[in-house]
């Protein structure tokens, strides 16, 4: 029987990995151009450390761009894998819907190690999210939390409807304020998506709010870190503020 080759020790391999990535940089072999490699480096704790968290937000408005107009890096996600799994600085946590069109990660064209990300239906918070994104900014670095809604949200719909459904009963519960808090005129039903989209709004917006009032521990690493909420536009994926 045939011996498989020993794989190459996963420093060394991503080692020639990058290098070989450099060279197609600047050389532009084989056709690549510089936006089209294959980015294989993780983020560091010197670049998190020397961003600010507008530098932050910029970057993910950046890469949202990128995704709209087809543009997206190249992610090596297989280098980066390697490149983080002595450690990780992620710049930001993300709390977003489970929706399946509203992948922060995709949306924001971000790689591994770039972000912690959280999911949850109607992206509420609860002590299980918010004792993860204490971990995230207390004890990991992040220096930004960002909330991310989207239009035609069926969660804040559902909740709109009064829809009971086991465990989901409890859950659109928590959305429900943001219902009555929403100012609008117009028919207020699930049936109008304009205003499933007003209350997906302010349930954004409650939801930063939330999240100050019941964490003590991120108010208190809040120094040099900042809440940000924004809504992504389904039919083109638009970071919307």
């Amino acid at each position: 029987m045939s011996k498989l080759p020993d794989q190459e020790p996963p420093r060394r391999a991503l080692l020639k990995r990058t290098a070989a990535l450099s060279v197609l940089a600047m050389t532009g072999i084989a056709g690549f151009t510089a936006p089209s490699v294959a980015f294989a480096a993780a983020m560091t704790k010197e670049q998190r450390d020397k961003m600010t968290p507008d530098d932050i937000i910029a970057s993910f408005k950046q890469g949202n761009m990128r995704f709209r107009e087809g543009k997206m890096q190249q992610h090596d996600y297989v280098a980066q894998k390697q490149a983080s799994a002595q450690g990780q600085f992620p710049a930001a946590v993300i709390l977003s819907c489970i929706d399946s069109r509203a992948p922060a990660e995709i949306l924001l064209d971000t790689g591994i190690g770039e972000t912690f990300n959280a999911r949850v239906a109607g992206n509420i918070q609860n002590d299980d999210i918010l004792g993860s994104m204490e971990f995230a900014c207390a004890a990991a670095g992040a220096k930004v939390v960002l909330v991310m809604g989207h239009t035609a949200c069926g969660a804040v719909r559902g909740a709109i409807e009064n829809v009971e459904l086991g465990n989901l009963t409890g859950l659109l519960n928590k959305i429900k304020p943001a219902i009555d808090k929403t100012e609008f005129k117009g028919e207020r039903s699930g049936s109008n998506y304009e205003f499933v989209d007003a209350v997906a709004k302010t349930n954004v917006e409650m939801t930063i709010a939330d999240i100050r009032k019941n964490s003590p521990v991120l108010k208190k690493a809040g120094r040099g870190r900042k809440n940000q909420d924004c809504r992504q536009h389904v039919p083109s994926g638009r970071w919307q503020s």
